[in-house]
């Protein structure tokens, strides 16, 4: 796959996204992949995906808009910057509007997606929601978890200061 190949794989799986139909999204995806979503947490396989998706975020969700930029592409990895936005039907929330920057890496494998991961200061999403910050706090803490809990953190934490991990981990 070329880096262009890679910015049409980005502009279709975004464009499925906003569509909130679950069974295209999950079609740029492998079977066993995994995709890491900052809210509703890791999802794996199609189903599953497909489920995160069309029941989960499109349930939490209107007018949703993905669009991906600066992509980069190395035959295997790619990254891209984000703005992404949405409103709210979350009853306490309904009617706020939404707009968050992110940047995701995916992992490609035979042109389609294997695992998706995504950074996103989700406290500007929960501060234009206007969430409590006893709320904020408890996301924060199962965000934390998930931080702690990556196989990568604790292989970082394992390695002295100074040392670096090895080349392509």
């Amino acid at each position: 796959m070329t880096r262009d190949e890679f910015a049409k794989l980005l502009r279709e799986f975004t464009l499925s996204a906003e569509t909130g139909d679950g069974a295209r999204f999950a079609a740029h995806f492998t079977e066993d992949a995994t995709y890491h979503d900052y809210i509703y947490g890791p999802h794996t396989g199609r189903a599953d995906i497909a489920h995160m998706m069309q029941n989960l975020f499109h349930r939490d969700a209107t007018d949703y808009r993905w669009e991906m930029f600066d992509p980069v592409f190395d035959g295997q990895m790619g990254y891209a910057w984000s703005l992404s936005s949405f409103t709210s039907t979350i009853p306490q929330f309904a009617g706020q509007r939404v707009v968050i920057d992110g940047m995701s890496r995916f992992i490609v494998r035979d042109g389609l997606i294997a695992e998706y991961r995504e950074s996103v200061n989700g406290g500007v999403a929960m501060q234009q929601l206007g969430v409590a910050p006893e709320r904020m706090a408890k996301v924060f803490r199962r965000w934390t978890g998930w931080l702690e809990e990556r196989r990568e953190t604790k292989d970082y934490f394992a390695r002295s200061k100074g040392s670096r991990a090895k080349p392509g981990n």
